[in-house]
C-alpha cells in the first residue's frame, strides 16, 4: 500500500511542463486552488477538470500516477463526502430512513466537495511530479525573496521544505520495510516457528 504513495516524487521528463519555471508553476497552482474554491456548479468544476486534464496530457505524467496519489487520502475524501451527504440540511429530503436523511443540498455539497478535494490534490501533485524538489524550493525562495525585508527567514523555510520533500519517499520506503518485517514476524509466530 505504501508503494502507492507518490507524494514528493519527481518524474523526470522533457515536456513543456517540466521545463516551465518553478515560480510560474507555483503561481499557476495557487491560481488553480483559488479557482477551485471559487468554482460554483458543474460548469466551473468541469472547466477546472478539463484544465487539469490538459496539464496532465502536456506533462505526460499520466492520470494513473495522480489517481495513485489519492489513495493515502481516500478515507478523508470519503469521510468528508459522507459528512456533507448526511449532515447538510436542505429544502427537500431525497431519502428518509429513520434518523438518516439525505437532502438535495447535502447530495450537491457532497459531490462537489469530493470533486474539489480530488482536483486540489491531483493539481498540487502534478506540480511536484514535474518539478524537482531543489527547483521547487529555489523557486519558492525566489518568489518569497521580498519578505526578507520583513526579516522572514525565507532561505530557512525553503530549506525545510526541500528537506521534507526529499525525505518523504525515503520515509515511505523505510515504513514499508518495517511493515513487511512485522508481517513476516507475525507469519512466523502464527505458524509456530520462532
Amino acid at each position: 500500500m505504501l508503494k502507492d504513495i507518490t507524494l514528493g516524487q519527481y518524474f523526470p521528463g522533457d515536456t513543456p511542463a517540466h521545463k516551465l519555471d518553478p515560480r510560474t508553476k507555483i503561481l499557476l497552482v495557487l491560481l488553480y486552488i483559488i479557482a477551485l474554491f471559487c468554482a460554483k456548479g458543474a460548469a466551473g468544476y468541469g472547466v477546472l477538470a478539463l484544465t487539469l486534464a490538459v496539464c496532465v496530457r502536456v506533462s505526460q505524467v499520466g492520470l494513473r500516477a495522480l489517481v495513485r496519489g489519492l489513495k493515502p487520502v481516500l478515507f478523508i475524501i470519503i469521510f468528508t463526502g459522507l459528512l456533507n451527504l448526511f449532515f447538510t440540511p436542505g429544502t427537500r429530503n431525497l431519502v428518509e430512513w429513520g434518523p438518516v436523511q439525505i437532502s438535495d443540498t447535502g447530495l450537491h455539497n457532497a459531490v462537489f466537495m469530493v470533486l474539489r478535494i480530488m482536483l486540489l490534490i491531483m493539481g498540487t501533485f502534478l506540480m511536484t511530479y514535474t518539478t524537482s524538489p531543489i527547483s521547487l524550493t529555489d523557486g519558492l525562495e525566489r518568489l518569497l525573496n521580498g519578505l526578507k525585508r520583513l526579516h522572514v527567514p525565507v532561505h530557512e523555510l525553503a530549506m525545510m521544505m526541500s528537506i521534507a520533500l526529499r525525505f518523504i519517499p525515503t520515509l515511505i520506503e523505510e515504513t514499508d520495510k518495517i511493515m513487511s518485517a512485522q508481517k513476516a514476524r507475525g507469519a512466523d509466530f502464527e505458524s509456530g516457528n520462532l
